[in-house]
């Protein structure tokens, strides 16, 4: 298995140098994380995920979680390592004093969350899928809800869930089965089954907190008619404390290509009670607030196994002996060089290496905007985050995930025929990443989410709330010494990204189906001219550090090299996406079912 090390290096490149956490945090009147304490954090964490986690991985992944009678029983050391988490104070980092949270930002919380899925995903879901639902009811829920819940929560004695997806419906929400029936207390009597709950079961906490889909005898049909429900596993007592079990089971859990750590469960509830969240029937409106946050967890998630297949094959690569370099020997002491001196090898090597840095650079500008909507003064700024936000979110999801594939599908093929050998690890990293392109809303409703949703339907004001950002940071840089190529290819491609809009939008005008056709190739059409975005970004920041002489000039050089590979070698994709685009609909549409074959 890759020894994974936290990249801290590079995490504080971003954060100190390209975003400067340190005044943003100031001007958020964040006044505790200061630079002595994120340092802190980011040490800390790193030991916890390097020392703690990572050792875990592989073991978990051969144990799997075990089903006996309705009880799950986590891989060893899984529980204790989360006992560990809770008790070094990482599960309420981020969250609310006021029910027992640091407060800290957001944006800390995520770096943290990094750390934790690039050296563990399989354990990192559970932690993950409790930060959704405490944000969830952090937004939602009463007051009486969040001070019984909450707390609990956050000090991680509970955990949370979330339940949307049931046999019949996965993307298609309106068409739910699961029912809740008015009860004389005030409370709701839920019965149903859903289905892919992941940490729906397991014995890593006392009580475990599900926010449940469910409609309502007098519903509205479809999407209207939705609402939400907390039911916990076990009933809080007058204490606030675990006391009767509810009707809640697990009916049992699947057995899945990867994150086999992870207990994905079958949940079923006779008649448990719930509690309803917010308004009836706005229930998908709060799931949302929960939803938006497990789609940038997963998103990291591409980023995280990315990270680890690039440091497995990159120990690789300089120790593997094969063959001469076609210039050659590059160690002639040696029967044979190292694989790096290969072409094809640096090719794989410095695909992964961009996708990663670029990804942690969205992801970083993405943990920004969630602390200014969240603590910005005015109104305007946290408007303005949030529909960034709002934006970027599919493609975080959705592009992060695709080239974080790309990334450990590289990472293998760098070890040839050991790559595809258990022992060495590298195989379990493409499986464990494989599900991050399916769950949270698979990659092609991202990418309908993206055009239809949020660029057509905003008739471009999302859109255009970023490609203004880019085209202010062209404008700037466009006599840039070094830069200068490569901001004008940004800077075309940006213009060219508006074109291609308003022409998918007057083609869905006339034809609906153009916006299906097209959504995908409009997403990764977005993804790499966002990534090229923050690529400049960096690489402006390298050049500066350079002619500052500040040290460090092989990182900073390296930052520079892998930005000309990523403009030269990966943004030529666009074009390709662009094509495909354009082409329209018909080639799609016009085969009938019946003729695609069987």
């Amino acid at each position: 298995m890759p020894e994974y090390k936290a990249p801290l290096r590079d995490m504080r490149f971003l954060i100190d140098d390209v975003f400067d956490f340190h005044a943003s945090y100031a001007a958020l009147g964040a006044t505790d994380a200061t630079p002595d304490m994120v340092s802190a954090i980011l040490e800390e964490g790193a030991k916890f995920c390097e020392q703690v986690l990572a050792p875990l991985n592989r073991f978990g992944d051969e144990q799997e979680c075990q089903f006996n009678n309705g009880v799950v029983t986590t891989p060893k050391g899984f529980k204790e390592a989360f006992a560990q988490y809770v008790e070094g104070g990482w599960n309420g980092l981020a969250a609310d004093p006021a029910y027992g949270g640091q407060g800290l930002p957001h944006s800390l919380g995520l770096l943290i969350s990094e750390m934790v899925g690039a050296s563990n995903t399989s354990w990192g879901m559970y932690p993950g899928l409790t930060h959704g639902a405490m944000s969830a009811i952090h937004a939602h829920g009463s007051e009486e809800q969040k001070q019984t819940y909450l707390t609990q929560l956050t000090e991680g004695r509970w955990t949370g869930t979330m339940c949307l997806t049931e046999a019949q419906c996965g993307t298609d929400l309106g068409i739910i089965k699961t029912r809740a029936v008015p009860q004389a207390d005030g409370s709701y009597a839920i019965s149903g089954s859903k289905i892919f709950i992941s940490a729906g079961e397991h014995d890593m906490s006392e009580n475990i907190v599900h926010l449940v889909l469910a409609k309502l005898p007098d519903a509205p049909a479809g999407t209207k008619g939705i609402s939400l429900f907390i039911v916990p596993k076990f009933l809080p007592d007058a204490q606030g404390q675990a006391g009767a079990r509810n009707g809640v089971s697990c009916g049992s859990i699947e057995h899945k290509m990867g994150i086999k750590a992870s207990a994905t469960c079958v949940i079923n509830f006779d008649s448990a009670t719930g509690f309803l969240i917010g308004e009836a029937n706005k229930g998908l409106n709060c799931m949302f607030t929960m939803m938006n946050h497990a789609r940038l967890g997963t998103g990291m998630q591409g980023l995280c196994l990315g990270e680890t297949s690039f440091q497995g094959a990159l120990k690789y690569a300089n120790e593997r002996l094969q063959m001469r370099a076609l210039t050659g020997p590059k160690a002639p002491d040696k029967v044979a060089d190292p694989i790096i001196v290969h072409p094809d090898v640096r090719r794989m090597l410095l695909t992964m290496k961009a996708f990663n840095e670029g990804n942690r650079a969205l992801a970083y500008f993405t943990a920004q905007l969630l602390d200014q909507a969240h603590r910005a003064d005015s109104a305007e700024a946290r408007e303005e985050a949030e529909n960034l936000l709002a934006f970027l979110t599919p493609i975080c999801k959705a592009f992060m995930t695709e080239t974080g594939q790309e990334a450990t599908n590289l990472g293998m093929q760098v070890f040839g025929g050991h790559g595809y050998i258990r022992e060495w690890g590298m195989e379990q990293l493409v499986r464990d990443c494989r599900i991050a392109q399916i769950y949270e809303g698979t990659n092609g409703i991202q990418a309908l989410d993206l055009l239809g949703r949020k660029v057509l339907g905003s008739q471009g004001k999302l859109l255009r709330g970023f490609t203004k950002i880019v085209h202010k940071f062209c404008e700037a840089q466009a006599d840039h010494a070094q830069l200068k190529p490569y901001v004008a290819q940004l800077a075309s491609l940006n213009t060219q990204w508006g074109e291609l809009t308003q022409k998918l939008g007057m083609a869905a005008m006339k034809n609906p189906d153009e916006v299906g056709a097209a959504s995908v190739d409009y997403l990764m059409y977005s993804g790499y001219v966002t990534l090229a975005y923050f690529w400049l970004r960096m690489a402006l920041v390298a050049q500066q550090q350079l002619q500052a002489g500040t040290g460090e000039a092989a990182f900073y050089q390296a930052k520079l090299a892998t930005c000309a590979f990523y403009f030269k070698r990966l943004l030529p994709r666009t074009a390709a996406h662009l094509a495909a685009a354009e082409a329209g609909s018909e080639c799609m549409m016009s085969l009938p079912a019946e003729h695609f074959g069987l």
